[in-house]
């Protein structure tokens, strides 16, 4: 495992003393990476397109993250920026000095990278839904656009990686684990066609289960003497500068978040309003009225990732961040809509007068 590792390194050093001028383009791409843009931006435009899709982007952004903190607690994998400082692998040989920069120290153990997995799920499950949108009579066309849309897809995954391993969060084999188990993910839920119609109850039950697995886990790793928090310490013993050490990358953080917004798509489909809505059907075909709620949506969940939970006291933190991910799908699916409706309607009845 070593030699993996230093191979890694060798990769993270390359990368840095080759392509440092593409830092920026690095740094954009891991940010892009993250879930957040999924479920502040692909989500949004997707669920007011074809809500299935929307529907399915939650549920293999959620259950895709859950497994990657079950598998990085089982696989105990290392991160570059604290294995290189820690490794006796180089003996009395010149130890790397790989850069670190604000995305650089995770807390989380390293494998399967996150960001991998969740790009290349999210992507999968949006490159699927989209190809028989898409198709039409003509095989050249379908066998150009199939093919367009593979190597988009597969571009994305190259370049996800390759910002991970440049700015020395992940090892090589991490992403490309992280890329398999994220495509494995969104192709199981391809064949899933309960979660269009799950009842509240059927998602609160969901949530409680993934929640249940991963206490039980870390009851587990606790009753083995093994910290699940070790690769926090290494994170805040490594990491340069102490702020770039964050709460919200902590495993729980990222687990009450994504329930949250699996609570808030729950909610949101299944509030009377929005059985009322879909009764009217010309509303929900109607593109104007979708791009409507697209253009009002974005903004709006914009301005509200802008607000940050405080991380003086961790329990207040981990509530207000399942809050606000609640608040997305509920943003999306029921608030903005209604506004819309209500708008509209109160237009309509001004004219008539």
């Amino acid at each position: 495992m070593e030699v993996l590792y230093g191979y890694g390194i060798s990769s993270t050093l390359y990368l840095q003393m080759q392509y440092g001028y593409a830092q920026s383009w690095f740094a954009f791409v891991s940010t892009v990476a993250d879930l957040r843009t999924t479920f502040l931006f692909f989500f949004p435009i997707w669920f007011h397109l074809q809500s299935a899709v929307g529907v399915k982007l939650i549920w293999v952004a959620v259950v895709g993250d859950w497994l990657n903190l079950i598998l990085k607690w089982l696989m105990f994998g290392q991160r570059p920026y604290w294995w290189v400082r820690e490794t006796v692998y180089y003996g009395n040989s010149t130890v790397p000095q790989i850069k670190q920069f604000p995305m650089t120290c995770e807390t989380g153990p390293g494998s399967p990278s996150g960001h991998a997995m969740g790009a290349a799920g999210v992507s999968y499950a949006m490159v699927t839904s989209l190809l028989p949108i898409l198709q039409g009579s003509d095989p050249v066309k379908s066998w150009c656009l199939q093919g367009f849309l593979w190597t988009l897809f597969w571009g994305v995954q190259v370049c996800v990686s390759l910002s991970r391993i440049f700015i020395a969060a992940h090892f090589p084999h991490q992403v490309i684990a992280g890329v398999v188990t994220g495509i494995a993910v969104a192709k199981a839920f391809n064949s899933v066609s309960w979660i269009y119609s799950a009842s509240l109850k059927g998602y609160v039950h969901t949530i409680l289960c993934l929640l249940f697995v991963v206490l039980g886990l870390y009851a587990l790793l606790d009753a083995a003497s093994i910290d699940p928090y070790w690769s926090l310490i290494k994170a805040q013993k490594w990491c340069i500068k102490s702020e770039w050490v964050h709460l919200d990358t902590t495993p729980f953080a990222g687990l009450l978040r994504n329930t949250g917004a699996l609570f808030g798509l729950g909610l949101s489909l299944n509030l009377p309003i929005q059985g009322d809505m879909e009764k009217n059907m010309s509303w929900a075909n109607n593109a104007i009225y979708r791009l409507t709620c697209t253009a009002a949506t974005l903004p709006l969940l914009s301005l509200l990732d802008s607000f940050r939970p405080p991380t003086s006291t961790q329990a207040l933190f981990y509530l207000l961040s399942f809050s606000k991910s609640a608040t997305v799908p509920l943003t999306t699916i029921s608030f903005v809509p209604y506004c819309i409706r209500t708008f509209v309607n109160v237009y309509q009845r001004i004219k008539v007068q």
